[in-house]
């Protein structure tokens, strides 16, 4: 039998050593696997057994939800729906100063609740409202940050694609998961809010004043009832009917699509062009993260049977150390691990090893999760390679640095940090609402 600690550096040292060679990942978890099974599990018949564990590890119905979470912001994203929205809540906040930023987390928030994708939601408040920031002479803390900011409450508002993976990679609740991140996500847009409000009284000209044209009460009245509160239906769709114990996860998702289609077509949005691009969209993401779960779970079986988990985490808990020490590590290595890898790479690194760990010093399951999610939005605008790092760089105006993106996301990080120490304080922030179903 081949030491654990010779079976870890095998198998995780491997997968970096691929991903540094350029390799994609799911490339990378495969090819580990398969040599992981020739050792581990007996040459040709690990192989064969390999192949049939990656067919079950797909076929879980607690994957549904996925694909049509994505669908579901696909179709809001490419019927137009979202801009609705976007130019109610601008009639709704007239000449306030720093307007557009306030409506960049009023608007990201809401549609974070509509798309569950942190990069859709990037790219739609880029493109749509930094080019009108940038015109206004906003500077680049009441531009970028609020975008990066706003735009990784997907992943820990419902519906959260990451947030299903990573109950099912790591078998906690995924409904309970889903709908422990509502409040911690409200508690954080707040935290952005009250950021902007700094911000513009530090330096007031970090968001010019100008005339803008005030909406009558009247116009303000009809742009809510027609482009915004019809949305609810769709936040009742997915987040309802999982709190009221009506719906599963996949049921509230599939409802979460109906209802998007219901909305379209009332707004005469739906269109052959629409639902084309948004079945590409959707049938490319979904594909991406599917052949990933293949090649985590094959990759969490294989260090489970080599004994590299075991002997990790009973390395780790060999330690005399109390849990929120432990915890600090986990959040430490998260980070550091965000800087260079994407967000499904570190759940499916990190997860075997992590939740034997969770068991041992008796945190709760559902609340980890999404203290987890929480660290993993951090990690997508930690320097220096944070995927919405890139993504707003994407959209932003040709000649802005990569220095200017990540020094504009700094308050709002100190914002999750605190939601964090504040998770650790107070755990039914997040377990609460759960509680109830």
């Amino acid at each position: 039998m081949i030491p654990w600690y010779f079976a870890t550096a095998i198998m995780i040292g491997g997968v970096l050593f691929l991903m540094a060679l350029g390799l994609p990942v799911a490339l990378a978890f495969l090819s580990i696997n398969i040599v992981g099974a020739w050792l581990f599990l007996g040459g040709m018949a690990g192989i064969d057994q390999m192949i049939l564990n990656a067919t079950d590890s797909v076929t879980s119905f607690s994957l549904v939800p996925v694909p049509l979470f994505v669908l579901m912001g696909e179709l809001l994203f490419q019927s137009g729906m979202a801009i609705r929205v976007f130019d109610a809540l601008d009639n709704c906040l007239g000449r306030a100063r720093g307007r557009l930023s306030y409506m960049t987390v009023a608007g990201g928030t809401l549609f974070a609740t509509l798309s569950g994708s942190s990069m859709a939601n990037t790219a739609m408040l880029g493109t749509t409202l930094m080019p009108e920031m940038r015109k206004r002479g906003y500077k680049n803390a009441l531009v970028m940050g609020p975008i990066l900011a706003t735009g990784s409450l997907a992943m820990i508002i419902p519906p959260s694609s990451l947030a299903v993976l990573l109950g099912s990679l790591a078998r906690i609740d995924v409904g309970a998961l889903l709908i422990a991140g509502v409040l911690p996500g409200l508690v954080l847009a707040v935290m952005f809010v009250l950021t902007i409000r700094i911000l513009i009284a530090l330096d007031p000209d970090a968001a010019p004043s100008y005339d803008a044209e005030r909406a009558p009460f009247s116009v303000i009245v009809k742009s809510v009832l027609r482009d915004v509160m019809p949305m609810g239906l769709v936040v009742f769709a997915v987040i309802g009917l999982i709190l009221l114990g009506w719906a599963t996860p996949t049921e509230s998702a599939a409802f979460g699509v109906l209802s998007v289609l219901i909305l379209a077509i009332f707004y005469r949005k739906l269109s052959w062009s629409v639902i084309v691009k948004s079945l590409c969209g959707t049938l490319s993401v979904s594909v991406m993260m599917l052949t990933i779960i293949v090649a985590s779970t094959t990759f969490s079986q294989l260090l489970a049977f080599s004994g590299a988990s075991r002997g990790v985490v009973e390395w780790a808990t060999g330690f005399d150390v109390d849990g929120l020490v432990m915890l600090g590590c986990i959040f430490l290595v998260l980070l550091v691990m965000g800087m260079f890898m994407d967000q499904l790479s570190i759940m499916m690194l990190t997860l075997p090893i992590f939740m034997p760990l969770v068991l041992h010093f008796q945190f709760d399951p559902v609340w980890f999760g999404v203290f987890m999610l929480i660290a993993l939005e951090m990690s997508l605008v930690t320097p220096p390679f944070g995927l919405l790092l890139f993504v707003m760089l994407g959209v932003a105006p040709k000649g802005t640095t990569l220095g200017e993106v990540t020094k504009s996301a700094m308050p709002y990080l100190a914002c999750t940090m605190l939601l964090l120490i504040l998770l650790v304080m107070f755990p039914p922030l997040a377990t609460w609402l759960p509680s109830l179903k």
